[in-house]
């Protein structure tokens, strides 16, 4: 299977087609004034393509997410790989981060093998290969780290290897005061009631999900919605599966009309789920389209959860 970074240039070549979508949202209003309540996070695949050309520096993300006057970060571990064990360099993070007045969230853990395996061997492999970003975690005093839940096999062969995975996580990530959190990234994991199901029968408090509002796609790793998929899970009955266990929320996003709505997902009832579901912690960015620069995917993203949380109020 490619990488998430192969996988997005692929998309990003057109080599995929990505189908005209319009949709709902919210009404611009004049007044974009942040309401209590709405804490935003940016997370760092928002700007992949600048930090995989060097456009960018990665140590300097907190620095950069002041720019946008957004005080809380979500780190992806791709952009570290040659640092994970360097105790050093992360806790030079994190003195940048205190320095800005920017909180570390959390770190998302990408291809570090499949939890998900239903190979004892490979599984435990892939288990250990994520303890190095747990102690990265901890030491930039985030509250989770965020993994995959692949595997191949059964339905029920998938899920069982997840549910061994995710104890055994939580075991490892409890002393360290981190929770270990599902996203759906696509295949099952992005069958909200499967996901539920594994955190559910891990047993763990510590153990939550990171709702993305955009990876609903069955039928392909990562789980795209930017383009066109077999299998779509319904996105509003995911979102709505993941909240109870929610310790996060991604505000995926791929393109916006002339009025600044997302052209493919109503934000406004996403984020009506969310509040209503009593979830208090932070929605962060991730921007991931192409029709646009980064920059200004972020700061549409931005002000789209704003205008739309006001309506909410």
């Amino acid at each position: 299977m490619q990488s998430r970074r192969q996988f997005i240039k692929t998309l990003a070549t057109g080599a995929l087609y990505v189908p005209a979508l319009n949709l709902l949202s919210c009404k611009p209003e004049k007044n974009n004034t942040l309401k209590a309540g709405l804490n935003i996070s940016l997370a760092q695949w928002s700007l992949h393509r600048a930090f995989e050309k060097a456009e960018l520096n990665a140590a300097d993300f907190a620095a950069i997410a002041r720019q946008y006057s957004i005080s809380a970060v979500e780190y992806v571990n791709g952009f570290y790989r040659d640092k994970a064990t360097d105790e050093k360099f992360w806790n030079d993070m994190k003195r940048r981060a205190d320095n800005e007045g920017v909180k570390n969230l959390l770190i998302m853990i990408d291809e570090e093998g499949d939890l998900g395996n239903p190979d004892g061997a490979a599984r435990t492999q892939a288990i250990e290969n994520h303890y190095k970003w747990l102690n990265a975690a901890n030491v930039l005093g985030c509250h989770s780290v965020r993994v995959n839940a692949f595997g191949e096999g059964s339905r029920e062969e998938v899920q069982k290897a997840m549910i061994d995975s995710m104890q055994r996580l939580e075991e490892y990530a409890a002393p360290l005061n981190l929770n270990v959190l599902i996203e759906n990234h696509g295949l099952f994991s992005s069958d909200g009631k499967w996901v539920a199901e594994v955190i559910q029968q891990s047993g763990k408090t510590n153990c939550g999900t990171l709702p993305d509002f955009g990876n609903w796609c069955l039928s392909a790793k990562w789980g795209t919605t930017q383009i066109e998929c077999a299998e779509v899970y319904d996105r509003y009955q995911g979102v709505a599966d993941l909240l109870p266990f929610a310790k996060g929320v991604s505000a995926k996003s791929y393109a916006f009309d002339s009025d600044g709505n997302e052209t493919r997902i109503d934000y406004l009832r996403l984020l009506r789920l969310v509040k209503d579901s009593g979830f208090d912690g932070y929605i962060g960015i991730e921007f991931e389209g192409f029709d646009m620069a980064e920059p200004d995917g972020i700061t549409a993203t931005q002000k789209l959860l704003e205008r739309c949380w006001e309506q909410l109020s």
